[in-house]
């Protein structure tokens, strides 16, 4: 089975790669098109330059590998994908290859983390409009929509939410996805010493999440852009 998480950044994303990662029977791939992405638009990134030496720039390379063996003879490939990296100029014919799968998270929440780590973010930023495109692309072609899980339910109550999770795949759950190592793994990408400080200081999910946090008020549009997206697509959340 090769899987497919799309998400925006802080989304619990790599948290969730670590936990299919510590099953055993699981490679996992960290944000696979972030080379290209980058690449392909000029955009500025913390460690842009390191991300495209060390990682493969090319879209079409990227996406035959997505779709091909999976790595260390395991039967599990957990893809952690960024919405924002598959940009329109990327083919996306690979993604009928795979089960996609949409973890969301409430917007004021991923403002409130993303602009820690990089200022002044904007709405192509943060992923909400092309979570949401690529939500409806996925349900025309199944002609259902695709699986949805929400950050917060899973901070809520991780083994339930996993397993929920699990049975919808048709893989079993283990306990294993609940813990891992703290620090660095030898599959994040490059830019884990920008991004993942948290998370390596982690050995599983955090506690549920408290109230939604208070933003500077600059920040308040760009939550009001993305809150419908969010909501539209958590009506289908497991």
């Amino acid at each position: 089975m090769k899987i497919a998480m799309w998400s925006g950044p802080r989304n619990l994303s790599t948290a969730m790669m670590y936990a299919f990662a510590a099953r055993g029977d699981c490679a996992v791939w960290d944000e696979p098109f972030y080379a290209a992405y980058l690449s392909a638009t000029g955009i500025h990134h913390p460690m842009r330059d390191e991300i495209i030496a060390a990682h493969d720039p090319d879209p079409a390379s990227v996406a035959a590998a997505c779709i091909g063996a999976i790595p260390a003879g395991k039967s599990i490939h957990y893809q952690k994908h960024m919405t924002l990296h598959m940009i329109p100029e990327f083919d996306r014919g690979f993604m009928r290859d795979l089960t996609n799968v949409f973890l969301i998270r409430h917007p004021a929440r991923v403002v409130a983390s993303y602009s820690q780590k990089r200022e002044a973010p904007t709405l192509a930023d943060i992923g909400f409009v092309q979570q949401a495109e690529l939500f409806d692309e996925v349900a025309q072609w199944m002609g259902r929509p695709p699986l949805v899980i929400d950050s917060a339910d899973i901070r809520a109550n991780p083994r339930e939410s996993l397993t929920k999770l699990c049975a919808a795949l048709g893989i079993p759950f283990t306990e294993n996805m609940l813990h891992w190592p703290a620090g660095p793994k030898p599959y994040d990408g490059v830019w884990a010493p920008h991004w993942y400080n948290a998370v390596h200081a982690s050995t599983g999910f955090g506690d549920a999440e408290g109230p939604l946090p208070t933003l500077p008020a600059d920040y308040a549009p760009l939550v009001e852009q993305a809150l419908p997206h969010y909501q539209r697509l958590a009506r289908f959340k497991l």
